[in-house]
């Protein structure tokens, strides 16, 4: 998965929703990249293929943002460090504030994976919330976590747009 460095030398995925790259798992647990399986329209919509291809990539991006929180805890307590220059420490301070705000996005990516992944266990995942119609697999392959379909989001936005407090 590409990655870039952030502050401090954190590591900062850049991708992190497209954990298998196209690669299925195999039985052991280790990337298969022979198979080299990627999901098509032409396909039965969420057969067993699909629902396990999907299932490994959300667990993958899972296990790559557990992976980054772990390391971001590592470095924040290594960083835990009195700076005696006051712009020191202000920098020091502020780069602790984006990080930690980076991981309380991922702690709810998280939770959004968790969800997606029990909607594959109950056979809901990949259809559309509002319309219960197919979400593309375009979509899911661009957003695994999507619960609308491109239609039923766009709709979503425009409302939000409308009813928005300004």
């Amino acid at each position: 998965m590409p990655t870039k460095k952030g502050s401090k030398g954190t590591t900062i995925a850049t991708n992190g929703h497209n954990g298998l790259n196209g690669h299925a798992k195999n039985g052991n647990g280790s990337l298969d990249k022979g198979k080299g399986y990627r999901p098509t329209d032409k396909e039965p919509f969420m057969n067993e293929r699909q629902k396990e291809y999907f299932r490994q990539k959300l667990m993958s991006w899972r296990e790559d943002i557990l992976k980054e929180a772990k390391e971001t805890l590592q470095h924040l307590q290594d960083e835990n460090q009195n700076h005696p220059d006051l712009a020191d420490r202000a920098s020091s301070e502020t780069d602790r504030a984006i990080e930690l705000r980076a991981r309380d996005r991922q702690r709810k990516l998280i939770s959004k994976i968790d969800a997606a992944l029990h909607r594959i266990d109950d056979g809901t995942y990949g259809y559309c919330e509002e319309t219960g119609d197919p979400i593309a697999i375009k979509r899911l392959e661009a957003r695994p976590i999507a619960t609308l379909s491109v239609e039923a989001q766009e709709r979503h936005e425009r409302r939000e747009r409308i009813y928005r407090d300004d």
